[in-house]
């Protein structure tokens, strides 16, 4: 009888070392990363070759490895039932079997092989990758036979899980991961902003980053050659729209270098240049076209200025090359550029902000999180939340932040102040 008792034990003990390696297979090869492994595949390892294959069809390996480990527990707590109604024929023994298993389970194979496995999932997701594969191709039927219950029984309450395979876009996970990162340190917010930059490109449309019309210096085409180039020198920008009759009709652009080029060869005499000639074609572009869309269309057509028309033909703006680039990098500047003044950080925590920012640029340069889907200015999120135009004084709080208005020119908000709530 004690003979068998102590083979019975060293049987549940090896059920508790198998289900450890079930519990820290889990983890290490839920937890692995997927990139980390493509990379050591593509140098030709074959461990990380397995993992992949394993992590590739995740349902799969996490139906063999419950399958797996609940037999061998339950087969452990059976025996583990036995030897204690033996030793405690009373019926005592059913507790302390419960009691016993319970912590066994907890600690030896839950806890510590988890725990372990966290802490270097790469290593230890390659180690178990060949045991593991081979588990997964014997308990492969059974547990395609238990998927396909599964998944029936959740279209009986409603639920269909083909359709939330993928909840998340991987440009939404990558960005989720970052944010993580950076809360914990290991990224630095800079490298974070240029990452989600590129990956939000092909989500902001160009009038959302454009300069408004009422802010593009422009020309009319009919002026004396020495106006124009007066203007133009005295001007900071390079390209400088012309038009002819009315502000809305764009005939042409007008390049410094181009200017320049003809001055001299007419030497400096600006009655021989002419300004139709040297203005070369607009480049127009719809409102609704996206960031990562323009780009690409800069890129074919060799262009880095487009102007922005709305649907009915009407002008709205214009955007650069450089107003998409600084939607990955940040703010660049050069030795033409004003500093910008529309976010003005006040001691007392508040921030004074004009009208026209953009809901993106103070979300960047104070990492905030106001929503920018139904304005794109600070001033439009306002009015669009208080569905009216406010008066100076008025004070709104929505998003966790509270806006005061105090300044207002006709039908504009110019100027608010901006209250974080937790302040």
């Amino acid at each position: 009888m004690t003979t068998d008792i102590y083979g019975t034990v060293l049987i549940i003990f090896t059920l508790l070392f198998v289900s450890a390696f079930f519990s820290g297979s889990e983890t290490a090869l839920t937890a692995t990363s997927k990139a980390r492994m493509r990379g050591l595949a593509d140098q030709g390892k074959k461990s990380a070759m397995r993992v992949n294959t394993l992590i590739d069809d995740m349902e799969g390996l996490i139906g063999a490895i419950l399958l797996g480990n609940n037999l061998v527990n339950i087969f452990a707590t059976a025996l583990t039932t036995a030897v204690f109604s033996a030793l405690f024929p009373n019926g005592e023994g059913v507790v302390y079997a419960t009691i016993v298993m319970t912590i066994l389970v907890l600690v030896f194979a839950e806890i510590t092989p988890k725990t372990a496995a966290i802490s270097r999932p790469d290593s230890v997701a390659m180690f178990v990758s060949w045991p593991m594969s081979f588990i997964v191709k014997i308990f492969g039927p059974v547990v395609s036979l238990v998927q396909v219950f599964v998944r029936f029984v959740l279209r009986l309450f409603g639920f269909d899980v083909s359709e939330q395979m993928h909840v998340l876009s991987p440009a939404d996970e990558i960005k989720g991961t970052l944010d993580l990162h950076l809360e914990e340190g290991r990224v630095d917010k800079d490298a974070r902003d240029i990452i989600r930059g590129a990956l939000e490109l092909d989500d902001i449309r160009i009038e959302e980053v454009m300069i408004h019309r009422k802010s593009i210096e422009m020309l009319d085409i009919d002026l004396p050659p020495s106006e124009i180039v007066s203007a133009l020198m005295a001007s900071n920008y390079t390209r400088i729209p012309l038009w002819q009759n009315d502000p809305d009709n764009i005939v042409g652009v007008l390049h410094a270098k181009d200017v320049l080029r003809a001055l001299w060869e007419v030497q400096n005499d600006m009655s021989k240049i002419d300004i139709k000639t040297l203005s070369m074609e607009p480049y127009f572009v719809p409102e609704t076209t996206t960031l990562l869309e323009q780009l690409t269309a800069f890129k074919i057509n060799q262009q880095h200025f487009g102007l922005i028309v709305d649907e009915y033909g009407a002008l709205m703006g214009l955007v650069t090359l450089e107003d998409i680039l600084e939607e990955i990098v940040g703010e660049i500047e050069d030795e033409y550029d004003e500093p910008i003044q529309g976010v003005r950080p006040q001691p007392d925590g508040t921030v004074i902000a004009d009208g026209d920012v953009t809901i993106r640029d103070i979300n960047r340069a104070l990492d905030w999180r106001l929503p920018d889907e139904a304005a794109v200015t600070i001033a439009g999120l306002v009015i669009h939340e208080g569905q009216t135009i406010p008066e100076v004084g008025q004070v709104f709080s929505f998003y966790g932040f509270r806006f005061q208005i105090l300044k207002r020119r006709r039908n504009q908000i110019t100027v608010l102040k901006i209250t974080p709530l937790e302040n």
